[in-house]
């Protein structure tokens, strides 16, 4: 499983190459890494979260900094991509530019 270098979404292959279908970020695939994994449909549909049209899904906002646009209000939400003894990554969407971000803990 790959996740989004630059909105931390999972990512899906496409034609050879890692695809964000969040923000359309890619990159290359490194085929040895992925020999030993299989991922199945239902797997990857219960582990996308689904944060388009933010304010009518009801997530909370909070007083942060947009990197893109400067904006001090954003939506966020935690998700665990790391393993379950890491802490989880908190994910933000800013309420003007939709810009879409994350921060962890190290």
């Amino acid at each position: 499983m790959e996740f989004c270098d630059e909105c931390g979404s999972m990512m899906k292959t496409e034609d050879g190459k890692w695809v964000c279908g969040s923000c359309g970020f890619t990159k290359p695939r490194d085929a040895k890494a992925e020999q030993a994994m299989v991922t199945t449909q239902s797997q990857e549909e219960s582990e996308i979260v689904d944060v388009s049209d933010a304010e009518n899904k009801g997530l909370p906002t909070t007083e942060t900094h947009c990197p893109n646009c400067g904006n001090d209000e954003a939506y966020w939400y935690l998700q665990q991509i790391r393993s379950a003894d890491e802490s989880e990554t908190r994910f933000f969407i800013c309420t003007a530019c939709e810009h879409k971000w994350r921060e962890d803990d190290h």
